[in-house]
């Protein structure tokens, strides 16, 4: 089985250059991205701008979702060839950056790494730090490997104080949930039924393509009965008038999870979660564990739920949600505990106290507390709300771009914004302070 970790990038005295081809163009390696075709209409804008463009595909899945059959690269080998094949590629083209989405799986992992080495730029999209209205792109890495991680709230403050654009709010709404959805079960289908030149693909993930396919039908099929279900069982717990401490579960096979936290299975979560809340917290509070929106079963968190619950003695007091509005459910928490799910600054944008038990890109001094999990739950300490303001505008002002991977708008909005971002000179965070910012967010202004 392929474990998904964190692989620390190689101390080196090489830094990313920017470096173009003999022509004097970039060269641009795409890897995996999200399913369907961002990164498809993404190469087709590099090439409108004189980038030359290459996809390496390692399934059937990424070969269907690339449009120009000349500039596709087979990996028809296992993992453990990859190292050397890549390596060729990046010779054999004269690659100057490598773009990929999620840094953290192994193949993608291995590109971070021989990049380091060689100085090539990564760029790195992953779902928004601000969602569901926003995507991530930033460079080098992203989560636990971002460079947010290394930058103060100070040295943020001090960036904005230098600009005058007016930070936007929320643009319009996108809806990518459904064709997320949709994609997800249509990309592993093609691997089911089509992937006969890569018979030594092996998934990043734990299970097997046939389950995951599976899986992805299901939760397609079935979800106009969960949203039923969910609508009656949050009626009932809203109306009920119990104090509560909101969970945000993360889905097990999750990069963000697996990487950069203590955990391997959610179980585990669960469990330290619910000890806690046993030990510390008023006994009439209760507490909600609310399942991610793409949750489909296979890491058996309701079992997990229940079987802590009882453990513990607090079965009448723990309560699983599948899925439902988050805002809605906010609204009433007290507080809030997860690993490191980016929808932890949803609460910290209503104010609402957020306990991480993991490495999050948010997780700065004056946002989250710092109690003891016990203490959190029993007295949690509230956000600096101003502290937040500025995390919150800086992510707004460099990586976080309007729009989304899946639905047609979202990916359209998005697309106009980010092409000119990857062939910049400067990362997100770079152009910010110089005041080389490109004018993504009077785009995002006028179409939102």
């Amino acid at each position: 089985m392929i474990q998904t970790g964190v692989t620390p990038l190689p101390q080196t005295s090489h830094a990313p250059t920017g470096r173009v081809s003999a022509q004097g163009d970039p060269v641009f390696l795409m890897l995996q991205g999200p399913h369907g075709p961002f990164f498809d209409r993404l190469g087709r804008l590099l090439r409108a701008a004189g980038a030359v463009v290459w996809r390496c595909g390692f399934n059937a899945g990424d070969e269907f979702f690339w449009s120009d059959p000349k500039s596709f690269i087979r990996h028809q080998g296992s993992v453990d060839d990859w190292p050397d094949h890549l390596a060729a590629i990046l010779d054999d083209k004269g690659v100057t950056d490598i773009v990929l989405y999620g840094d953290v799986r192994p193949i993608h992992a291995t590109a971070r790494r021989l990049a380091a080495a060689r100085g090539l730029r990564v760029h790195v999209f992953e779902e928004g730090y601000l969602r569901p209205y926003w995507v991530s792109y930033e460079r080098q890495g992203s989560n636990g490997n971002s460079v947010l991680m290394r930058i103060p709230l100070a040295q943020m403050r001090a960036a904005l104080r230098e600009q005058i654009n007016e930070v936007r709010r929320p643009p319009a709404h996108w809806g990518d949930m459904r064709h997320h959805k949709f994609y997800g079960a249509f990309y592993h289908f093609l691997i089911l039924v089509a992937n006969g030149r890569y018979r030594a693909y092996s998934g990043h993930r734990a299970i097997g393509v046939v389950q995951e396919f599976r899986l992805n039908l299901r939760r397609l099929v079935l979800a106009p009965a969960y949203n039923l279900g969910r609508a009656l069982q949050w009626r009932r717990l809203r109306l009920s008038g119990w104090p509560y401490n909101l969970v945000l579960m993360q889905l097990e096979h999750d990069s963000n999870f697996l990487g950069h936290s203590p955990f391997t299975r959610n179980a585990q979560f669960v469990r330290t979660v619910i000890e806690g809340f046993a030990r510390a917290a008023p006994r009439h509070h209760h507490l909600i564990f609310k399942a991610h929106p793409l949750e489909d079963g296979r890491a058996g968190n309701r079992a997990a739920i229940h079987a802590a619950a009882a453990e513990h003695g607090v079965s009448d007091r723990v309560h699983y949600v599948r899925g439902g509005k988050l805002a809605e459910i906010l609204s009433h928490a007290r507080a809030v505990v997860t690993v490191n799910s980016t929808a932890g600054q949803q609460a910290l944008w209503r104010g609402i106290p957020v306990k991480t038990l993991g490495r999050a890109v948010y997780d700065k001094p004056g946002l989250v507390s710092e109690q003891k999990l016990e203490e959190f739950l029993a007295d949690p300490d509230a956000p600096d709300p101003q502290a937040y303001r500025v995390f919150r505008d800086y992510l707004l002002q460099t990586s976080q771009i309007p729009g989304g991977f899946y639905a047609s708008r979202s990916r359209a909005h998005a697309l106009r914004l980010v092409a000119d971002m990857l062939l910049s000179p400067d990362d997100p965070y770079q152009a910010l302070a110089t005041g080389r910012i490109l004018p993504r967010q009077q785009l995002a202004d006028r179409h939102g």
